[in-house]
């Protein structure tokens, strides 16, 4: 067999994959059961919500257009058969050290937004190539590394913004820093380069008979339908045929020529450096940081929208980032007032959403653990039933 026809075989079994078969609605519930039991949810949620129509849509297409990115960078991992990369914490990391820098240099606007994409890039490389390292020496864990590997970032993280900024960091700024003079404050401000994006580029929709339009940010948006694009390119590369081997079977993908260890490293960069800039867009629309939380749910929040968008553990599509996106972000919106309406309490409505994120990752990651149980068991029993060749010469 060739090089080039090795590189080509994933293509080959994914047409053969994708042949057209009669509907079947029995097997299309099964497959989507997870979206499809969000979406009910939604929809009784904004009913009892209360919420009007224009309201909704608005913060919907917000929270869409701030969260979008970050969820979408999990999809190479996931294609590469790394599971679901928990490790893009380091890259929101990234992000918010590139805004501390642009800030202290007290940039503002497009320029300073542009500036602090540029500075998160190699940064989030770096911590992309620590993570790869870590997860190909935890091969088949690199979940839980990406978990473990999430909170002893955090702690370095804080020792540098508390420590290390003012003190060994020059900080010209002191509205940045505590009133020590040593350490980051817990919000930073960046009002300067708040909307320097989404203002590029704003569509008003005004409904007749409400007060306030639907805001529509179209340069964001744009943003993420290129990053949607340039995934889908990734894909039909040589890189991109080499993560899916590698995803399918890292020993045959091996055996075929392919370097395992480095396909998984650059799979990781990528998600790493894409949740760098997802971190930054996020952070412009907010307008401030919360210097020691921002980035600390960004990955079980992600991992979590992923999930309810019908994606698995081995299995992941730029629909389904974006389908899971709308449906956990139009719960966040609705369950504390449904929860309030429902039962008096609003805190109701908040513990179901803690609930929902926490359990549709746990539920993912117990199918998964079963699914893997399932195939080794059958990978055994065929084994064991094969005929034994005995002789020599």
């Amino acid at each position: 067999m060739t090089e080039q026809q090795k590189n080509t075989l994933p293509v080959t079994e994914t047409r053969l994959e994708r042949k057209k078969e009669p509907f079947d609605p029995g097997y299309f519930l099964r497959k989507n059961v997870v979206p499809i039991f969000f979406l009910v949810l939604c929809i009784i949620g904004g009913y009892y919500s209360g919420l009007s129509l224009p309201f909704l849509a608005n913060e919907i297409i917000t929270r869409m257009a701030r969260n979008s990115f970050l969820v979408i960078s999990l999809i190479i991992p996931i294609l590469a058969g790394m599971g679901l990369n928990f490790g893009i914490v380091l890259g929101a990391m990234a992000g918010q050290f590139a805004y501390v820098v642009t800030v202290n240099w007290e940039m503002a606007g497009l320029s300073g937004f542009l500036m602090t994409c540029i500075l998160s890039v190699p940064l989030a490389i770096v911590f992309g190539w620590l993570t790869g390292r870590l997860f190909n020496r935890a091969k088949g864990k690199e979940m839980i590394s990406g978990i473990i590997l999430g909170f002893f970032a955090n702690g370095l993280y804080q020792l540098v913004c508390l420590f290390f900024m003012g003190r060994i960091i020059p900080i010209r700024v002191p509205s940045m820093l505590l009133s020590t003079g040593v350490g980051l404050r817990n919000t930073l401000d960046i009002k300067a380069m708040h909307y320097a994006l989404d203002n590029i580029w704003k569509v008003r929709i005004k409904i007749p008979g409400f007060v306030f339009p639907i805001m529509i940010p179209m340069a964001t948006i744009a943003v993420i339908v290129v990053l949607c694009l340039f995934i889908r390119f990734i894909v039909k590369t040589k890189l991109g045929q080499e993560f899916r081997a590698v995803g399918q079977d890292r020993h045959i993908a091996e055996v075929a020529g392919i370097k395992v260890d480095r396909v998984r490293i650059i799979a990781i960069i990528f998600s790493t450096v894409l949740a760098g800039l997802g971190q930054v867009i996020f952070l412009q629309n907010l307008g401030n940081i919360n210097t020691y939380g921002s980035h600390v749910q960004v990955g079980t929040f992600a991992v979590a929208a992923i999930l309810i968008g019908g994606a698995s553990v081995k299995k992941a599509t730029i629909s389904q980032a974006l389908l899971g996106t709308l449906l956990f972000h139009t719960l966040f919106i609705v369950s504390p007032l449904a929860g309030k309406n429902l039962v008096g309490d609003a805190m109701i409505g908040e513990y179901f959403r803690v609930f929902v994120t926490y359990g549709v990752i746990g539920i993912a990651l117990a199918l998964h653990a079963w699914q893997s149980l399932q195939q080794r068991k059958t990978v055994t029993v065929e084994a064991a039933s094969e005929p034994v060749s005995g002789g020599g010469k």
